[in-house]
């Protein structure tokens, strides 16, 4: 199914997914914190040239994307970023426990070696250490909350913008593997926590947008979908 780069609620968008950039892409969204923008996640790698295509084409200049969140180490996620920080020259925020992944570029962590692409090892510019860190980033304050299981580094994007709050929760839905040091029973925490910041919109990594109730009765869908793993 072919898509359309698009705004999903004032100030944040869609600009990257499987029928937006490339088939092998995660959703890769965008958020407008007024002097720069802030990019969550950076698709595969092949893709990236549309996502940046898709920036221009809803009106902005690439060169506003101050930082990119790489939200874990899997390649669907992070194989655009050398790409697109070559472009723009934004800073990669990253979980210190998926540092391996983002820097070394070992197949496994990746699972590049899964999707028959190559990665491109990149510096993380701004490694978190916690369970959870503000920080401003242009005019918005993004809460970055570690939301261990899928991989040990995953972490969720939490950022109110006009009276709605938005969550980026790449990945919600797993899946899992030892190759990658996953954790159901730690991810299962992960999703409990994720319950709990009651968010407005919840923008998933490959599933799409949920809006009101649908994001608890998402969440809480795969937490039964995976209930006897």
């Amino acid at each position: 199914m072919t898509m359309e780069a698009e705004e999903i609620e004032k100030g944040v968008y869609v600009v990257g997914g499987a029928g937006i950039s490339h088939p092998a892409d995660c959703c890769v969204y965008l958020v407008d914190a007024g002097p720069e923008m802030v990019m969550i996640d950076a698709g595969a790698g092949p893709g990236a040239g549309s996502i940046l295509k898709n920036v221009r084409d809803l009106g902005f200049d690439p060169s506003r994307i101050g930082h990119l969140v790489a939200t874990h180490c899997h390649i669907d996620h992070i194989g655009g970023i050398a790409w697109i920080r070559e472009e723009t020259g934004c800073l990669v925020i990253g979980h210190q426990e998926d540092r391996d992944g983002i820097e070394l570029g070992d197949p496994r962590l990746t699972a590049a070696d899964l999707y028959g692409i190559e990665y491109w090892p990149t510096k993380v510019d701004v490694v978190l250490e916690g369970d959870e860190e503000v920080m401003k980033l242009g005019d918005l304050e993004f809460r970055f909350v570690a939301i261990p299981g899928h991989t040990p580094g995953s972490i969720a994007v939490l950022v109110d913008l006009l009276g709605v709050r938005f969550l980026f929760g790449q990945d919600v839905h797993g899946p899992f593997s030892d190759r990658w040091g996953s954790d159901v029973g730690r991810w299962r925490r992960s999703m409990e926590k994720l319950l709990g910041l009651e968010a407005d919109i919840l923008c998933e990594g490959h599933a799409w947008v949920f809006r009101g109730p649908e994001v608890r009765s998402y969440i809480e869908a795969q937490l039964r979908r995976h209930q006897h793993l």
